[in-house]
């Protein structure tokens, strides 16, 4: 079974987590979101008591 020679498929594998981690991560932990939630102010909604038909 081909399937089972991990030959090619190790470098493969190595080769594109190599690639994720050197190349794809800081470039993504460097994305600053441009409206970020700790901006944003807190807001408590106000609840309106619900009305009960067999009150």
């Amino acid at each position: 079974m081909p399937q089972l020679n991990p030959n090619p498929w190790f470098l493969i594998m190595l080769a594109s987590w190599a690639i994720f981690l050197l190349l794809m991560q800081p470039k993504l932990l460097s994305f600053t979101p441009t409206n970020s939630p700790p901006n944003k102010t807190k807001t408590t909604p106000n609840p309106t008591p619900w009305t009960w038909p067999w009150t």
